[in-house]
């Protein structure tokens, strides 16, 4: 790392930067609007507190091409989440009752490895379900820039937003990566604890495509420098849910939006008694999604082989948990 940028970073004013930690006070910076104060013992739904509480600050290749590129995205991977859904494929960082989900870092740590993937050639800087840590993902950006640095900043959410929240980090935020999970409040209620998710998502994709558009702009080599990709897990058994969610995309946002169709579904011990979750996605599923992918005239985006449950399976127990 550049010596000047380490001082840089060692010589940040901390205490200034962390101002927007107050809003923690009463923390109403997602939809579940509980009012905990994250200073006190007394946590809200998400059982966070007020620190930079994070699984994992690692170069991640697994993404979409554009989100990826060829080096690699830097994504900070926050603990525990707003939603809290049965069938989590990141179970081990997202569940909320577990308190070594992540661990509390500096801001001045967060800078260094980001800083650090950045010298090893990422082009953007992803926050992966930072829904719940507003506050602090505005400082990091914000420290980021007053470095110098201004990387391509990615939200990765799960599209359980405020609009509110939403209008607060437009200048900050790039590129949106959100998850679309439902449009039945039965279902949502039922596997994500949520059941005004789908109100709520479909507010927060309206204010995102206001923000950005439909179109995905990239760089030459190919990275997303601005605009939006939904993305969307198809669930076993649910193929009319993800048929219903492509529609209201195609007639309230737009078919030239870009999106990821994902079959990448794979069963963990706490579906076990959740069927159909407890099993992998069957091709007809997957094929009728795909179809209606079509039909309803989306062309842009990315379809996955079945097998790919297979391969996105990350271990966060492990220092990297997407490499073996």
């Amino acid at each position: 790392m550049d010596k000047l940028l380490l001082n840089k970073i060692n010589s940040l004013n901390v205490s200034a930067q962390e101002l927007p930690l107050r809003e923690l006070e009463h923390c109403t910076t997602c939809p579940r609007n509980c009012g905990a104060n994250r200073f006190s013992n007394k946590l809200g739904y998400c059982k966070s507190d007020a620190s930079y509480f994070i699984s994992s600050i690692c170069i991640h290749r697994g993404e979409e091409p554009p989100i990826s590129g060829p080096n690699g995205i830097c994504n900070i991977f926050f603990g525990h989440c707003n939603l809290q859904c049965t069938y989590c494929q990141n179970y081990q960082i997202s569940d909320n009752e577990n308190p070594l989900a992540a661990r509390r870092f500096t801001l001045k740590e967060v800078l260094t490895q980001i800083v650090s993937c950045l010298d090893a050639g990422c082009e953007a800087v992803g926050f992966v379900s930072p829904s719940h840590f507003i506050p602090q993902f505005k400082i990091i950006v914000n420290a980021l820039h007053e470095l110098g640095l201004h990387p391509v900043i990615v939200f990765n959410t799960n599209g359980y937003d405020k609009v509110e929240t939403l209008k607060e980090i437009e200048p900050l935020v790039d590129v949106y990566l959100p998850d679309f999970k439902y449009t039945d409040p039965t279902i949502s209620q039922k596997y994500s604890d949520a059941k005004d998710y789908s109100e709520v998502a479909k507010k927060a994709f309206s204010e995102m495509y206001r923000q950005k558009g439909s179109s995905l702009i990239t760089r030459e080599n190919g990275i997303a420098e601005r605009g939006i990709l939904i993305r969307h897990l198809v669930l076993p058994g649910h193929a009319q849910n993800s048929i219903d969610v492509l529609r209201f995309l195609a007639e309230e946002i737009s078919t030239s939006i870009h999106i990821s169709l994902m079959s990448q579904y794979h069963p963990t011990f706490n579906v076990n008694n959740y069927p159909p979750l407890n099993r992998t996605l069957y091709q007809d599923e997957y094929k009728k999604v795909v179809d209606a992918f079509y039909d309803l005239g989306f062309y842009n985006g990315w379809i996955q082989d079945l097998e790919s449950y297979e391969n996105y399976r990350p271990d966060f127990k492990k220092r990297h948990p997407f490499e073996d």
